[in-house]
């Protein structure tokens, strides 16, 4: 069976996908693009009387698949996607993680495949990481688990030839792996490719960025001339432009916009901290939340340094690095689902595609430099509809790139302090409490402990004379234990911290010694902010400001209050009650001409 293609326009009966929803583009001119607002994905099992896959015309078996996992409604990429793919057209599609992509490609590919008896693969899909790829197989065998005689094979690295040689030789449809290790089954003749009527490149700009321009192109031209081609992309750089304009044929190109998603889904924080004191900030935070957790670091070596200091605390964690085998990384990813283990310490490259539906929080203990890696690792969380939380440790040398950052990505990062004693003691409180809380409201639940509970009550109260205070006294001083409970150990660093930070930002180093005296004159009402229509892109500096202030007016420079620059404006709080023509002057004031 042959994956044909149509070029004939979408017949969608009801309308419910308008044909200006998607773009048809030749390969020249691919600038031209529909551009779709994207919705969290919500699984819901509400309106259950109607079924939206219905409208794309699936089999009954596929819709049996969606409807036990309990989907009812397309998500934006899959309301774009599905009907071009399934009338056979190339596609360039540029979409987050966590929109729902997988199943915009899968689910109409299995359609197309559900007759397909040849033994030969029909279809391909390409993958940067291991992760991905057994992330990938994994969802075509849900989508397709209530048709018969449908197979998907996993082919990656890190594992044994043979296995995939003898899942290779046997009735396949559909083959997701990573380029190192399709190449190697393409050359040694054990993967048959002259069947292969689509190409899927998911995260294409990764496995650009790790290096597998070569092997892609190397592969692409190994498959048969004519074939559908489907090129997934979290960002749209150059070079995913280049292989589209040269390799696909009459694409239809989708943009998913997903800013909404992440500014409403993912509750995006950072904290200021000094190097020294990254740990200690990485383990207050873990008081508050550490049950679905991932902690980004930039090695390898640092991921075991931070595993073992939080297993002395007694936190679950593992690790995800590369020189994890590839059996103990898939070990490892399904203890963290099934809830083994609460924290992950993982490398970008380990942890691409991961996909865990308890994932609430994902620190980021090194700065992702760029918008894309950033971008990854918080969609980590907030997947799928869920709520999830980012927190992303700045220190002094960071702050520029904190700024590029948030313009890059269009969201404003809110700041956070390091929780201090009190707070970290107060969350400790409220999670004893609700334990006990819990603990009473299930202790009906066994008949059997509830009987051991009787008997012990009764013998405590018979020969000991303990009344029933004292024994709840005694029952929680078992649950606290013989350490102290709450945290005593000195916190002054985080606000010392805090006030240093400030103060360097807010203060150019060549006035640092009038520091003291502004400080004496924040404490009064004495202050009005005046606005100047100069800032950072202009190349102004505090001290630029406080010159030409000084110079054009008769005010003191030890008088001037608190400054600020943003990018083209600045905000300078100057004494109240200044004369009309100290004022006047103000208005005229120039910097760096």
């Amino acid at each position: 069976m042959a994956l044909k293609k149509d070029n004939h326009s979408v017949d969608n009966g009801d309308e419910k996908f308008p044909k200006d929803e998607i773009s048809s583009l030749d390969s020249k001119n691919l600038d031209k693009k529909k551009v779709i607002e994207s919705q969290p994905f919500k699984a819901s099992k509400e309106n259950n009387n109607e079924n939206g896959f219905l409208d794309f015309g699936f089999n009954q078996s596929i819709l049996n698949s969606l409807r036990n996992k309990g989907y009812e409604n397309p998500t934006p990429i899959q309301k774009a996607a599905i009907p071009e793919l399934m009338l056979g057209r190339d596609l360039l599609g540029q979409a987050q993680t966590g929109t729902g992509k997988t199943a915009a490609f899968a689910l109409p590919l299995i359609e197309k495949l559900t007759d397909n008896k040849e033994l030969n693969a029909k279809v391909l899909v390409m993958t940067p990481t291991r992760e991905l790829a057994t992330q990938v197989a994994d969802s075509f065998k849900s989508y397709s688990s209530e048709t018969s005689n449908f197979k998907t094979v996993a082919i990656y690295g890190g594992t044994d030839y043979r296995n995939q040689i003898s899942a290779l030789k046997r009735k396949v449809d559909v083959v997701v792996g990573t380029p190192g290790r399709i190449m190697d089954h393409i050359r040694q003749g054990t993967f048959k490719i002259k069947g292969i009527s689509c190409l899927v490149l998911d995260e294409a700009d990764e496995m650009l960025n790790m290096g597998f321009l070569e092997d892609i192109e190397w592969i692409i031209d190994q498959l048969p001339e004519n074939k559908q081609m489907v090129l997934f992309s979290a960002t749209m750089p150059n070079e995913i432009r280049t292989i589209a304009k040269k390799y696909l044929n009459d694409p239809a190109e989708i943009l998913i916009k997903s800013v909404k998603k992440e500014t409403q889904l993912i509750a995006q924080k950072f904290i200021y901290v000094q190097r020294h004191h990254k740990l200690n900030a990485l383990k207050r935070i873990l008081e508050l939340n550490n049950e679905g957790v991932i902690i980004f670091v930039r090695t390898k070596l640092l991921t075991i340094s931070i595993a073992e200091a939080l297993e002395n605390l007694g936190h679950s964690v593992a690790v995800l690095n590369g020189d994890i085998p590839q059996n103990q990384r898939e070990n490892t990813v399904d203890r963290l689902k099934k809830g083994f283990i609460d924290i992950l310490v993982a490398t970008d490259v380990a942890a691409r595609g991961l996909d865990v539906e308890r994932i609430k929080l994902v620190v980021n203990y090194d700065f992702p430099f760029d918008k894309e890696t950033y971008t990854h690792r918080i969609g980590r969380t907030g997947r799928a509809g869920r709520s999830g939380e980012a927190i992303l440790f700045v220190n002094q040398r960071e702050k520029y790139f904190l700024r590029n950052l948030e313009n890059s990505t269009r969201t404003k990062i809110e700041e956070i302090n390091i929780p201090s004693n009190k707070i970290i003691n107060e969350k400790r409180m409220e999670k004893l409490i609700e334990n006990v809380n819990e603990s009473s409201l299930n202790q009906d639940e066994n008949e059997e402990n509830k009987a051991l509970i009787i008997d012990v009550l009764d013998n405590l109260k018979e020969n000991y004379s303990m009344n029933e205070s004292s024994i709840a006294k005694a029952a929680i001083n078992l649950v606290i234990g013989n350490k102290s409970f709450f945290v005593n150990e000195d916190d002054s660093w985080i606000y010392k911290q805090n006030n240093t930070d400030r103060n360097r930002s807010n203060r150019n180093a060549n006035i640092r010694s009038r520091n003291s005296n502004r400080r004496n004159n924040y404490q009064n009402d004495s202050f009005e902010t005046y606005k100047f229509n100069f800032g950072k892109f202009d190349g102004v500096r505090v001290a630029n400001i406080i010159s030409s202030i000084c110079n054009s007016t008769n005010i003191n420079g030890r008088s001037i209050g608190k400054i600020q620059i943003f990018n083209d404006y600045s905000l300078v709080d100057l004494p109240k009650d200044l004369h009309r023509e100290t004022k006047n002057k103000l208005k005229k004031i120039k910097v760096r001409n």
